[in-house]
């Protein structure tokens, strides 16, 4: 088969790949409509949650961005052992479990954690994690780091000439603010915004487990309502097509928010502009500790409550996880063999269509895409045979957007670097997939392999309207917090951890030695 899909002309391969994409998704959602005869109006409630996402994600990407504006300042002006991996670290929140995480935030910030242990010392009201305020304080938990990394690669794109004109010219820490670093901020921030806005507008695990109630219940979630407790296809159809507007309408908004800052062309700032000293060497100390904290507080409650009990997990946990590391494993497979096929076809130039299909994915409601597979299959399978196939497929499609990001500059380069040579040397098919693209994108494609499996590993989506007797280690995690197992849930949150930050490790090493 992959002798077959590789011997075709790149660009048919990647089209017929791509319209099959943007058929599955379009063709999910119209199944369910159909389904249902249609599509349902929405009322108060429906209404209610569309206001509520859009709410809670302008919200949730304001603070992200603001918060994240001390912190980059600090980590791009000051040198200290260490910095190199707490910026590493930055990253490890988007491939960390959502369930892990929550449940990191409810040891610290929940009714018994330390939190609201020290305000209850002191006299102060108790600080509630469930509702509202913890969808947001999760939400700023995960994009936070996202942030900072954005918001960091502005001030290091700052040319090194700038900051040495400015010291030549006596300017203080207001003057290089006024002229240097308040323009790049204005450049740099809407995007920063808008990318945790699209973000937060698909939320759905953090929406259940911390939301859930009528004032706080995202688009997503009510979808999962409309699936599970009222079998309303219709509804769900409609705030399927609602959420994709949402999606679409916010990822044009961002082609054209950003404003230049027009600094010119010179040598990237990496080193970064010297350090003020005074009273901002605290204010910049004091601002990496506190999201150093905020960030890893959570994850070290949970691993310290959890990693003594993981021998003591029951075995039902144990063959979820074997489950889990098996769906993982083949996501990851099939999510990049898709992203090579659509990279190599967009490589070849003028299929602009091919790489706004591979990037559909990012619009699409998992569950509608899950629920739609159900009803155009269930003439030939039945429900507990597609659950977990479903459930696979479903990862690695959502996976497929971040996985191009990395594939198609890298195959690019290989075009205009090998392209006339492999031809010259009439290299096609299996031999030219062997000996010149595998091992030239080896480095992108285990990132983009280790990125899927982690998140196919921590996924908490499809599979809780579907396989409830073959639950998967997240689904396992999320049932033991319902069932007020918290122990066994910290284990089992260090245990689903600590293998998606394996799987990452082992795919993303893999790519680099090869």
């Amino acid at each position: 088969m992959a002798a077959g899909v590789f011997g075709l002309r790149d660009r048919a391969a990647g089209a017929a790949l791509a319209a099959g994409l943007a058929m599955l998704i379009l063709g999910t959602l119209i199944a369910v409509a159909l389904q249902a005869r249609g599509l349902s109006g929405l009322g108060p409630w429906d209404w209610r949650a569309v206001w509520f996402t859009l709410w809670q994600a302008a919200l949730s990407a304001a603070l992200s961005a603001l918060l994240a504006v001390p912190v980059a300042r600090a980590l791009a002006r000051r040198r200290f052992p260490g910095r190199a991996a707490l910026v590493t670290l930055l990253g490890a929140p988007f491939i960390l479990p959502v369930i892990v995480a929550i449940m990191g935030l409810i040891a610290v910030f929940g009714r018994n954690g330390a939190l609201n242990d020290g305000l209850r010392l002191i006299g102060l009201p108790e600080f509630s994690v469930y509702g509202w305020q913890g969808v947001i304080l999760a939400h700023v938990f995960f994009n936070l780091p996202l942030s900072v990394r954005l918001i960091l690669q502005g001030w290091q794109a700052i040319p090194a000439e700038r900051f040495r004109l400015a010291e030549s010219l006596g300017f203080g820490p207001a003057d290089i603010a006024r002229h240097l670093e308040r323009p790049m901020l204005r450049a740099v921030l809407p995007g920063v915004w808008l990318a945790v806005f699209l973000v937060c507008l698909t939320s759905f695990t953090v929406a259940l487990a911390l939301g859930g109630g009528p004032s706080a219940t995202t688009v997503e979630l009510a979808i999962y309502q409309a699936f599970r407790f009222d079998f309303d296809l219709g509804r769900a159809a409609t705030l399927g097509l609602v959420q994709i507007g949402l999606c679409v309408a916010a990822m044009g908004l961002a082609r054209w928010i950003a404003v230049p800052a027009a600094f010119g062309a010179g040598i990237a700032s990496q080193q970064g502009p010297r350090g003020p000293r005074g009273w901002r060497v605290g204010a910049d100390s004091a601002a990496i500790l506190l999201a150093a904290g905020f960030l890893l507080w959570p994850i070290l409650a949970v691993t310290i409550q959890g990693l003594p009990r993981i021998p003591l997990l029951p075995p039902e946990v144990w063959q979820a996880t074997l489950r889990s590391v098996v769906m993982a494993l083949v996501s990851a497979v099939l999510s990049i063999s898709l992203g090579l096929v659509l990279a190599l076809s967009i490589a070849r130039g003028r299929a602009a269509w091919i790489e706004l299909a591979g990037m559909l994915p990012l619009v699409a409601s998992p569950l509608v895409l899950g629920t739609g597979l159900f009803i155009l299959l269930r003439g030939w399978l039945s429900p507990d045979d597609m659950a977990l196939p479903v459930t696979v497929a479903i990862n690695a499609i959502m996976a497929l957007p971040f996985g191009l990001r990395s594939l198609i500059p890298a195959a690019r380069d290989l075009r205009a670097n090998y392209g006339r040579l492999a031809e010259s040397l009439n290299l096609h098919g299996m031999a030219r997939l062997r000996y010149l693209t595998l091992p030239r994108l080896a480095r992108p494609l285990g990132f983009a392999g280790g990125l899927a499996a982690a998140l196919a590993m921590g996924d908490l989506g499809v599979i809780t309207l579907f396989a409830t007797n073959d639950p998967t280690l997240p689904l396992k995690l999320y049932q033991l917090m319902n069932s007020y197992r918290m122990q066994d849930a910290a284990a089992c949150a260090v245990l689903l951890m600590a293998i998606s930050f394996l799987l990452f490790w082992l795919f993303d090493r893999g790519g680099r030695l090869a």
